[in-house]
């Protein structure tokens, strides 16, 4: 069976990024925020794909897998670099156009007199503080001070044929990369004055002398950006007397010395220092380095300041409040009333944290428990769970420290929730807890009632404003009791458990969803309905890609909406023919997981934390859960019709990963350019935006004088 590979697949999705920034559709501001997306990618893929491909050609011992891997790697490579020459005439072409809106994102040598004296002020009142060279010579271990997370300046310092070389970290953790200069002579040709914005790194670069003078003679002194890379995995030791707490905390120092990856650097380095560079690094592959423009972490530009008229920009859409929870006098009269379905960013992330927080001192709760993978920095959540903890309610936390790249966050909330009261556990040595679901318990007259949440992203309020993802509230008995059996299995993962509504990974999420194939396999068969529509993040899992294949052969009509990695292979012939895909990039990053299954005519709906990967099925805590109220269930059925039939930022996935637009209509293997008009144009998240908003204000209209008396009692 024919299978792309996912880290080229992956590259494909981050090309649907970049295609953003070159889209003149798309308001100027945000596709320079899109260059910042592109490049946060990347340094992830680096971090964790690439040095994965890295470790099997270092490591292997079988000479066709390391061939394998070596043809891969440099498949890698060739796509990179072709990507890397997109993105920098990207972004010089979008530097023509700001210049053409009289912004100017201008460098040091662009500077009028007055900025240069306002810019050395700066320097000494605001930046100087944060500046701390690392000079170089042949005692200082490099790669062990350098931060991947960074960006920084190499600067080379000449005196008679002799040089010195420094390394300067550019500090925009506490800095903002981006200063917007006060006017002062800045005029453009025309004499109107204009907006210049300044990069820190320049301001680094025109204070360069400031930095050293007084410390070393030179004639001259010169700096270029470059930027490092390392693997994020890290081993975890199987010694049972240290606790995963401190084995987390170890293996995060480790991360600071792990084997670099990849090495950025500006392209106009002379090459005596990029030798020297590689060589303070330890670096002896070609491979390992990549030429790029004067300027790195362009990670930064996702916070590309607000400026300029306002069609530079996205119009706002308000989040919404949802009138089943605004209408009632708490959130547990609302949720007991019938189930109900949020879709982030366009309802308000503020009803969850505000159904904890009635829960930390209404009296009736007794319990809470919820499961965290990432939080934001500041956590409504954190402060109900601790405010709850003080009124006397049983708090349970699990928190996931494996998270990639916040388990140092973890650690930290690890610590306030202990400190305040609550239990915390760490979930399960071998699997990743990644379920989204949390569960309180009430006495109502003498009974134990249990309200759960289950979703498919991060109880996080900040990616809850630029994520889309569902968040089901129910106080179904079936759904809600099999939730308080996740938690025990948290706890107890030696028991038994059965799960007869909840897909629970490892336990029983494959098998639920081999067992809902065959049925639509059978039905196809028997000429009777069928159709399976699939979104996920990640389509990857060998296993579940070929029950796919087989589906399709049986006659089984398959959609597929994934935004990421897909590597099952659309249209082949006697094996995909009846399957085709989709990817949605647009303002919101696609991140639900939802099931459709035709069920005959009587549709089966999922949602999940799950992606189909073999990870999330086979090696982590995952939760799916099946929608039984019909509301609910064609809400999430309209709401992926919508995005099915987007002819606007749906790009097809087929076997030669062009990313080419969707047509007019799902399965249309035709690109449609962006200037022609559509006779029905359907950008879906837009469109979504609008039914739900539709949706909220019929609700309302239809929702009597009578009913709100009543919705009290």
């Amino acid at each position: 069976m024919q299978l792309l590979e996912k880290e080229l697949s992956w590259l494909s999705f981050n090309h649907r990024v970049l295609q953003e920034a070159q889209d003149e559709e798309v308001p100027l501001l945000e596709r320079f925020r899109f260059l910042g997306i592109y490049s946060s990618n990347m340094d992830e893929f680096y971090r964790v794909r690439v040095a994965n491909v890295r470790r099997k050609v270092l490591l292997s011992n079988n000479p066709r897998l390391k061939a394998q891997s070596v043809a891969l790697f440099d498949s890698i490579q060739n796509k990179v670099i072709d990507l890397q020459t997109s993105f920098d005439e990207t972004y010089q072409l979008l530097l023509q156009q700001l210049d053409e809106q009289n912004i100017h994102l201008i460098n040091e040598m662009q500077l009028s007199d007055s900025h240069k004296i306002w810019l050395d002020e700066y320097y000494k009142d605001k930046l100087r503080r944060h500046i701390f060279p690392l000079i170089l010579n042949e005692n200082v271990n490099l790669a062990d001070h350098i931060n991947d997370d960074a960006t920084y300046l190499m600067v080379s310092m000449t005196k008679n044929s002799l040089e010195q070389y420094a390394l300067v970290e550019v500090p925009s953790s506490n800095v903002p990369r981006f200063l917007i200069l006060p006017e002062l002579e800045s005029t453009n040709d025309n004499g109107d004055k204009g907006t210049s914005i300044i990069l820190l790194d320049n301001i680094i670069r025109h204070s360069l002398h400031h930095i050293f003078n007084g410390f070393f003679e030179f004639d001259s002194i010169h700096a270029y950006s470059m930027k490092l890379t390392r693997d994020a995995e890290f081993d975890l030791s199987n010694e049972f007397s240290q606790s995963l707490l401190e084995q987390m905390s170890s293996s995060l120092k480790k991360r600071v010395h792990a084997e670099p990856v990849r090495l950025v650097y500006d392209k106009k380095m002379p090459k005596s220092m990029l030798n020297r560079l590689t060589n303070y690094l330890g670096i002896t592959s070609n491979h390992s380095l990549i030429s790029g423009g004067r300027y790195h972490s362009f990670k930064d530009f996702i916070e590309f300041p607000s400026i300029g008229d306002k069609n530079l920009e996205h119009e706002k859409l308000p989040s919404i409040e949802h009138h089943h929870f605004t209408r009632y006098n708490n959130a547990f009269t609302a949720i007991k009333a019938r189930d109900i379905l949020l879709y982030y960013p366009y309802h308000k992330f503020s009803h969850f944290t505000e159904w904890l927080r009635q829960s930390a001192y209404d009296p009736k709760v007794s319990k809470i428990e919820i499961s965290l993978y990432r939080v934001a920095k500041k956590s409504r959540i954190i402060a109900a769970l601790s405010e709850a903890v003080k009124n006397g309610k049983e708090v349970s936390v699990n928190i996931e420290l494996r998270a990639r790249f916040d388990e140092q966050a973890n650690l930290q909330w690890a610590e306030v929730l202990s400190n305040a009261g609550a239990n915390v556990t760490f979930g399960i040595p071998s699997l990743k807890v990644h379920a989204k679901i949390c569960l309180i318990t009430r006495k109502e007259e003498g009974k134990r009632v249990r309200y759960a949440h289950i979703g498919t992203g991060n109880f996080h309020e900040k990616n809850a404003k630029i994520y889309t993802d569902f968040s089901l509230f129910t106080c179904q008995k079936e759904i809600a009791d099999e939730v308080a059996q996740v938690f025990e299995f948290i706890k107890f993962p030696y028991l038994p458990f059965t799960f007869k509504h909840l897909m629970v990974s490892p336990i029983n999420t494959r098998h639920s969803l081999e067992v809902l194939i065959d049925a639509e396999i059978e039905a196809a068969l028997r000429k009777e309905v069928n159709g399976i529509t699939l979104k996920v993040n990640n389509l990857v899992d060998q296993g579940l890609i070929n029950k796919l294949y087989q589906a399709s052969n049986a006659g089984v009509n398959i959609k597929l909406i994934v935004r990421g990695v897909c590597s099952l292979v659309t249209g082949v012939t006697n094996q995909s023919e009846n399957i085709s895909a989709i990817s949605v990039v647009d303002r919101y990053l696609e991140h639900p997981r939802v099931a459709i299954f035709q069920n005959k005519g009587q549709s089966k709906v999922y949602l999940s934390s799950a992606d189909w990967m073999t990870r999330n099925i086979d090696r982590r805590v995952e939760v799916g859960c099946p929608i039984y109220d019909p509301a609910v269930k064609q809400n999430i059925i309209d709401i992926i019709n919508i995005q099915i039939n987007d002819n606007t930022k749906a790009r097809l996935l087929d076997t030669e990963q062009t990313n080419q637009y969707q047509g007019a209509s799902f399965g249309v293997k035709q690109s449609i350019q962006k200037t022609n008009k559509h006779a029905s144009t359907v950008r879906s998240q837009i469109d979504i935006y609008h039914y739900l908003l539709d949706q909220q204000r019929e609700d309302t209209l239809n929702f009597s004088p009578l009913k709100k008396e009543l919705v009290g009692a």
